[in-house]
Order: structure tokens, then sequence, then C-alpha cells
């Protein structure tokens, strides 16, 4: 096998495009889970002294605060993969190289695939990343909704004027 039929082997496997995603896939998968830890662990603690001082609408806040944040996290991690696809002179520019991100990171597809030869598996593992991310904030939503119910009940609780050590049996 000469030099030539093995570059020619490389690019026919995207080998580049597997290398290339799976460390920028870690890279994204790392920002990820500490904006993910960042953002559960201050509404744990804001949620829990607020249920606790009877401030139940300030738990709402504080839920679709950290709910804005998890959605801003997923729009840093698609302008990342679009400045990495741009830094690697993959796509002609920076804002076409964003939204072909957003269109493959949320698996939507809305664009062509405008990845060189070499480079298409590239999107796959772009897609990947963002189911993996959205699992992932998924199932901390599902936590965060906890305190939140719980906030929702005691105020309706209270509107009902439902005697407070009622209210506070309920948790």
């Amino acid at each position: 096998m000469t030099i030539s039929n093995t570059v020619h082997l490389s690019s026919e496997l995207d080998l580049p495009a597997y290398l290339f995603g799976i460390a920028m896939l870690l890279v994204v998968m790392l920002v990820h889970g500490v904006a993910l830890l960042q953002i559960a662990k201050r509404y744990e603690v804001k949620s829990f002294l607020y249920l606790s001082e009877h401030k139940y609408s300030s738990v709402a806040f504080v839920f679709y605060i950290s709910v804005l944040c998890l959605f801003l996290i997923h729009i840093f991690e698609i302008i990342l993969w679009g400045i990495s696809l741009r830094a690697f002179h993959l796509l002609p520019n920076l804002g076409e190289s964003i939204l072909f991100s957003g269109s493959t990171y949320t698996a939507m597809g809305f664009m062509d695939d405008l990845l060189p030869n070499g480079w298409k598996m590239l999107a796959v593992i772009i897609a990947f990343s963002g189911m993996f991310a959205f699992a992932w904030t998924a199932s901390v939503m599902i936590s965060m909704t906890k305190n939140f119910r719980q906030a929702y009940t005691r105020l309706h609780m209270q509107k009902l004027k439902l005697p407070s050590e009622v209210i506070e049996r309920y948790k």
C-alpha cells in the first residue's frame, strides 16, 4: 500500500473528521457538564432557601432563569462547534459555520451538508453531541421541577387559605 493509497483511504473513511469530532465532542461535553452542575447547584440552593423562607414566587423566578441559562449553554455549544469548523476552514464563513452547527447539533438538518469530502462524518458527531447534551439537560430539568412544583403547590395552598401547618407538611 502506497502513501497516496493510505491518504486516499484515510479521507474515504473520514479519519480526520473522527479525530477532530471526538476531540470536540469531549470539549463540548466537558463544558456542558461543568455548566449544568453550576446551574443545577445554584438552583437547588436558591430554591431550597426560598422554600424555607416561604418565597414561592421566587422559586419560580429562579427556575425560569435556570432554564434560560440551560438554553444559553446550548447556544454557546453551537457557537463553539461553529468556531471550530471555521477555524479548520471547513466552511467558508463564521455565520454559515454556526448555522450549520446549529442545524446539525439540534438534528433538525435544515441545511445541506456543506462539509468538504473527508469531513462528512463530522456532521454525525455534532448531532450526537447535541443529542447527548439535550438528554443530559432534560435529566437536570426533571430534577429541578421537584422544588418548582412544591413551591407552586404551596403558593396555591396559601391562596386557598389553608393552615400553615398543612402547607408545611407538603413536601
